[in-house]
């Protein structure tokens, strides 16, 4: 919808206005797709009109249901309309309306009405009918309609092109709003987008990265490696490339190579033919005929044998295969996605991975990183487990307590996301229609992980720089309190220059305010 005030404001639209006006004494009225005129009520209470028949039909209000009657109709007969302007009679029978459509994408927003003018003589008689007709309805008048001014032939040439400017005009700043937001809306998307990749959530600079390196390759066709603890999400992530890769309207067939011993492994992969084994009673397709033209993703490869790691080395390498028991070859065109918990540079060392069958399936690696090297991501995982869990199980959302939050923040959670997820199923399964979660509902372990590992409040396992920040951050903000906020002094003592402190300050968001509301809510 066009916002008619901000029209009405257009500087060059007032300006086509004010020519019109003068150059050829008719007025113009904006009227939207359901015909309500929307500038009316300033020209009235400026009584700002320059057509002197507008003017005296217009103060009244059986003349004003008269005239916007008929422009109602008009603008109603324009939309259905192949052209975009039309000049049609008045509602008195002899003076003219120039009416010019607003269309902006194929849509009909309503119109840019001109009234009223004359292109020919009007007899005395037509008037002084025209006049008894408005008294007999009840319309009378402020002064009697006189002789118009006829516009010549050359005169309505530039009266039409100044009218139908002025809708132009609407048009081109409609559209550089929509412009702008479309620009704002898509740059809140990528922003959203940023914290979210398909089903995946963070914010962290490692995620950010990962992202950044799934953009670049969606429309890649290239064998994809993913590493990462188990837990942290790699099959989500496969789904991710073939989804947005141009092979998304084919099959995502998935295979965990740990779930199989070999033999089972290769009739799963490869298929077989009736009668090749005990129990073959019938031909079976395999997974890497299933996924033609789509993706196979190999969950655990580092768990493949040794034997079956060959086989798929000649499917990579050639795009065909043989079904166990059968004789002929079969082509496929498959997009491998790879997967595994394992350091695979190490296995090959321990003659456990082949070195060919690596350098082929890691073509582009993908390094997942655990939840405790992106523990900015935590907050924003809990909220979305509780949002999702909450809604499936029609309970209200939860609410952690500080204590409880920082007993999750502080935990290594070896199980990564998948670790976090069950737990919070956990609680909101546990805490039923209570809202407040405290630290008395978490697991035991992560409770016994958080007083284990830190000494007098500060963390003594994890990752040496989170312990430091955190220190530094403990000591900066007792040292505030106690200097009464005073940082050159706290500055001094810390040995650290009075810059480098507010820095710190700011890093840490040691906002005085909050700091002394917390304190006040501890004290209570």
């Amino acid at each position: 919808m066009i916002n008619w005030k901000e029209i009405e404001t257009i500087h060059v639209v007032n300006k086509l206005e004010k020519i019109i006006s003068q150059w050829f004494g008719v007025d113009i009225f904006f009227v939207d797709e359901n015909g309500f005129i929307h500038n009316f009520n300033e020209k009235l209470s400026k009584n700002n009109f320059k057509n002197s028949l507008a003017k005296s039909l217009l103060i009244e209000e059986k003349g004003r249901d008269l005239v916007f009657g008929a422009f109602s109709q008009e603008n109603k007969k324009i939309s259905h309309h192949v052209e975009s302007s039309l000049s049609v009679l008045g509602p008195l029978g002899f003076e003219k309306i120039f009416i010019s459509k607003i269309i902006y994408q194929g849509d009909f927003f309503g119109s840019v009405i001109a009234y009223s003018y004359f292109d020919k003589n009007v007899s005395p008689e037509s008037i002084h009918e025209a006049q008894l007709k408005l008294e007999n309805n009840g319309i009378r008048l402020s002064k009697a309609i006189e002789q118009p001014q006829i516009l010549t032939e050359n005169q309505k040439k530039y009266f039409y092109e100044l009218t139908n400017l002025v809708s132009q005009e609407i048009v081109t700043f409609y559209s550089e709003i929509r412009k702008r937001e479309d620009r704002i809306i898509s740059l809140n998307h990528q922003l959203e987008n940023r914290y979210s990749y398909d089903s995946m959530i963070g914010k962290s600079k490692p995620m950010q990265d990962l992202y950044a390196l799934l953009d670049k390759i969606k429309n890649s066709e290239s064998t994809v490696l993913i590493q990462g603890e188990n837990g942290t999400g790699k099959e989500l992530i496969a789904k991710s490339i073939h989804f947005n890769s141009p092979r998304k309207d084919a099959e995502f067939v998935t295979v965990n190579c740990s779930a199989f011993n070999e033999n089972l492994l290769e009739t799963e992969l490869f298929g077989h033919v009736k009668g090749s084994f005990t129990g073959a009673i019938k031909d079976k397709k395999g997974l890497f005929e299933i996924a033609d033209k789509g993706t196979l993703f190999l969950d655990e490869i580092g768990d493949m044998p040794l034997s079956m790691q060959v086989k798929l080395l000649r499917v990579l390498q050639e795009g065909t295969f043989l079904s166990v028991g059968g004789t002929q070859q079969k082509n496929v065109d498959v997009r491998i996605v790879a997967a595994t918990n394992k350091n695979l540079k190490e296995m090959i060392e321990d003659g456990l991975f082949r070195e060919d069958l690596y350098y082929r399936v890691n073509v582009i690696n993908l390094a997942v990183p655990s939840l405790r090297n992106r523990k900015e991501d935590i907050l924003l995982l809990i909220e979305h487990f509780i949002a999702r869990g909450c809604k499936e199980k029609k309970l209200p959302i939860k609410l952690f307590s500080k204590t409880a939050l920082e007993r999750l923040f502080d935990y290594g959670f070896p199980g990564n996301i998948r670790e976090l997820e069950n737990e919070i199923e956990r609680i909101i399964v546990l805490s039923g229609n209570e809202v407040k979660i405290g630290e008395d509902l978490l697991s035991q372990r992560i409770r016994e992980f958080s007083d284990k590992n830190k000494f007098n409040g500060i963390r003594v396992a994890g990752k040496l720089k989170d312990s430091i920040e955190e220190l530094e951050k403990t000591m900066i903000k007792e040292g505030l309190i106690r200097t009464n906020w005073n940082k050159s002094k706290l500055a001094k003592e810390l040995g650290i220059s009075r810059a480098g402190l507010i820095m710190k300050v700011e890093k840490y968001q040691l906002d005085k305010r909050k700091i002394l509301a917390s304190h006040t809510n501890e004290a209570a």
